[in-house]
């Protein structure tokens, strides 16, 4: 089996945005999730890679982010998701984690192969890093019950065009 990587896709965010509040709260509800997938993709040895937008800050880094995260509508997020010093950290300046970032090396370098895809927004970064690690013949599971959309119908769109890609979006067990 290919080795896999679990990325977290913009869960650690201030929210300061038009449909920040309502995201927020989506993201407050799948963080716990998202941290159990971590916890049994770390037992398992497979790196975890958070990915997330810079917000036009291009001198940020993950502590100012998460500081940012942490005064903003995002605490209880960055609570259960945390990064620790296993993990890395990639800023991305747009929706797709792949556009202009280090990320496909990272994943070279680490002999990635398949990849787990979490977070959000479906309809926008999820599905467009999806559709970017497919064209990149990456294999990608994007669990329906990871991900967090701005509405139900958006998600519901989102994951037709992923399976119509062949993306897997079959949920996970995260008991």
């Amino acid at each position: 089996m290919p080795r896999s990587a679990l990325l977290v896709i913009d869960m650690i965010n201030p929210f300061d945005f038009p449909n920040g509040a309502q995201l927020a709260r989506a993201a407050t509800a799948l963080a716990p999730s998202i941290a159990r997938v971590k916890a049994n993709m770390r037992s398992r040895g497979f790196p975890c890679i958070y990915v997330n937008d810079n917000f036009g800050k291009w001198q940020s880094d993950l502590a100012a982010l998460l500081e940012r995260a942490r005064a903003g509508r995002g605490g209880a997020v960055v609570d259960a998701l945390h990064p620790d010093d296993r993990d890395y950290f990639v800023i991305k300046p747009r929706h797709s984690a792949f556009y202009q970032t280090n990320l496909h090396f990272l994943l070279e370098e680490l002999d990635v192969r398949r990849l787990v895809l979490t977070g959000l927004a479906a309809e926008s970064c999820l599905l467009l890093t999806a559709l970017d690690a497919h064209m990149r013949g990456f294999q990608v599971h994007a669990p329906s019950n990871c991900m967090a959309a701005t509405t139900a119908a958006r998600k519901a769109a989102a994951l037709t065009v992923m399976r119509s890609a062949d993306i897997e979006t079959a949920p996970l067990r995260v008991a």
